[in-house]
Parts: C-alpha cells; structure tokens; sequence
C-alpha cells in the first residue's frame, strides 16, 4: 500500500479534511539547525497563507518534520481578483504579483470590449495558473518541499534531493484523533530527549504558542492548536480562544500531573454513560459537564501513549474511531487486499494503551514499538 493517503472527498466540497505528514532528511542525517528550521517555518506560513490549507500542528526536528494540516473542501465559488492577488502575496514577491494585477486587468478591460470568445473563462484561466495549488494536500506539500530544497542546497552550497522520499500521510479525524495527533507532534522533541516541556522547543506549534513574542505573538499556533483541539465541536481557528480552558487542556495531555489513569475503553461504554446521565433526568449543563469529563479522561489515557514512538501515527493509514475507519475502508475498498473483510484495526505495542479509544487502518505486523 502506498505511503501517501487521502480522503475520498478529497474534491468534493463536503467536508475539511486532516492529515497527518512527515518527511525525513536523505539517509536521516542530522541536516537542520536554528536557521534552517527558522526557514522552513517560514515557507511553511507563506504556503498556509497562499493555499488555504491550515497548520493545525507541527514541529521541525533536525532531520525530519511533522504537519498536522487541514485541507478545506473545495471552493463552491471562484476567487475574486483581489482574493487571488492577496493570496499569491503570501508565496510570491510584490513585483510578481503587481504583474499578475496587470495581467489580470488587462483581461478584464478585454473582457468588458467583447474580444474575449470565451468571455470570464479568459480571465479564469489566469486564475487557474495558480487555484489548481490551492486547498491540495499533494500541491501544498511538493511546493514546501521543493521552496525549503532550494534555499537549503544554496545557503549549503550542495546540490540534488533532500528528501529520502516526497513525504507521507495519514488521515485523521477530528476529535480525539486531531489532539492526539497533535499532542504527539508536539512532543517530538521531549521524546528525543531536546527539551522536558514542550513549550521549550522553538520550532513547534507549542513552543511558537507559548513562547512567541513580536508581531502576531504565537497567533498563528495558538490559532491551529484551537483548530485540533476542539474542530469537533465546530470551533474555528481562532487565538482568542487559546487562552483559558482550551490551553490548560491541551498542556493537561501533554504534560499530565499525577497518577490517575482513567479511560472509557469503547465508544459504546461512552454512549451508555450518557444514556445514564440522561435517564436520571440531569440539567443539560450537567450532561454536558459529565460529556467533558470523559473526553478529558481520554485524553488523559493517551498521555502514557505519547511518551513513546507509536508507528501507526505515521505509517497507518487511516487514524480515528471505529465507525471512522470503518467507513474510510467500505469508501476507498480497492486499496486493500482482496481477502481484507474488515476495515477498523486495533493498535499493538507502544500503542496498546488506544485500545477502544483510536483505530487504525493498518495492521502493522513490525517495528510497531
């Protein structure tokens, strides 16, 4: 099975969609210090801004980066002029875009004379130079690479491929899969030994939340980590709402004080919880404090997982509920075996501790931790 996985409503406009992506340095050596992961933060916000697409979560390692990514379902209406103008200032140079302005009028002024035999769609195809990158996981990714390549093998004055391949992918639901993914991203540099709080790495979602000072203070991050943690219940990326409950409950996953291990082992036992909070005719405040509490008790199961390398966040396919894996399975049939009669697969090793909690696509037989 390939590497790369994305939704089948990848071009539909149904639904965002969240991936989880990685790409390793050429033979894994350590190619990366301060400046160059300084930049790649860079291209990487330039392409956020162009695309559309949004960073929920990332970190850039010495030789390897993580992206938690929200792809937007597709436009229903066009850009306007001045939408595409602002979005190509966030990759190109105000000459390449004052350019495109030019070009753009000099359309529209033939347009409105009667001389275009196709009418809009002459201005369209303008557009379409550059829309065809947009709201595309594959588009964003190749483009960040190749930009960080070039600046790269010019400030190191070397020559050929970066990266030991394009890059892989996971899907990934939102809700408890979103923040766990996040959380783990995040972590990166605890787990290699860099930092012992996550809010001490620079070159993180976390870090740049926390730590960022100057134009814009982390908002940004904040904005993505808002996005991750709470897009289940309809939250947009907004940084105002970092602060508060939104912040201590991402840093409770993170960085869990005491010992309580608490977690709700299926959905269904989840959903019975409910029913019985409701029969006891409980205050809808109440029922949905009790809803709370078991999702921060789930996060807080996780936290053990995330102290180790879990393979499947990164090689296993599709990664959520059961009935989210199950219905990416029946969709995207043809990708699997024939003999494969069942979608939802349970994580192994280090990830034993997600059992009833998060399923994979994936059945990984080694290296799984």
């Amino acid at each position: 099975m390939a590497a790369r996985w994305l939704v089948p409503w990848a071009d539909s406009e149904m639904k965002p969609a969240i991936y989880h992506t990685i790409a390793r340095v050429v033979d894994r050596r350590f190619a990366f210090g301060a400046d160059d992961k300084e930049k790649f933060r860079i291209y990487m916000r330039m392409m956020e801004n162009f695309s559309g697409c949004r960073v929920l979560a990332y970190c850039v390692m010495c030789n390897h980066f993580h992206l938690l990514l929200e792809v937007p379902p597709k436009r229903k209406e066009p850009l306007t002029d001045e939408q595409l103008l602002k979005r190509l200032s966030g990759l190109y140079s105000q000459a390449f875009v004052a350019t495109v302005a030019v070009e753009l009028a000099a359309a529209r002024e033939v347009v409105k004379q009667g001389l275009a035999p196709d009418g809009e769609a002459y201005v369209q195809r303008i557009h379409e130079r550059f829309t065809y990158r947009m709201e595309n996981l594959s588009e964003f990714m190749k483009t960040l690479l190749q930009r960080f390549t070039r600046w790269h093998n010019r400030e190191k004055k070397r020559r050929g491929n970066l990266w030991e391949e394009t890059f892989k992918s996971v899907v990934v639901e939102d809700g408890l899969a979103a923040r766990t993914l996040a959380a783990y991203i995040d972590l990166n540099p605890v787990r290699a030994g860099m930092v012992s709080d996550p809010a001490e790495y620079r070159w993180s979602s976390y870090g740049e939340a926390m730590g960022a000072t100057g134009k814009g203070g982390g908002a940004k991050a904040k904005a993505g980590l808002v996005r991750a943690i709470m897009a289940d219940k309809g939250w947009e990326a907004d940084a105002r709402r970092w602060a508060g409950q939104v912040s201590k409950r991402y840093r409770l996953i993170l960085l869990e004080e005491g010992e309580e291990k608490i977690r709700e082992t299926t959905d269904a036992q989840q959903g019975a919880r409910v029913t019985e909070v409701l029969k006891k005719g409980m205050a809808k405040e109440k029922v949905a404090a009790e809803m709370a509490s078991l999702e921060s008790r789930q996060d807080v199961a996780l936290r053990q997982v995330l102290r180790w390398r879990v393979r499947y966040f990164t090689d296993g396919a599709v990664l959520g509920s059961r009935a989210f894996v199950d219905a990416f399975f029946h969709q995207c049939r043809e990708r699997f075996g024939s003999n494969r009669k069942t979608g939802a697969r349970k994580m192994r090793g280090s990830a034993s501790g997600t059992a009833g909690l998060l399923w994979t696509a994936r059945d990984l037989r080694r290296d799984v931790g």
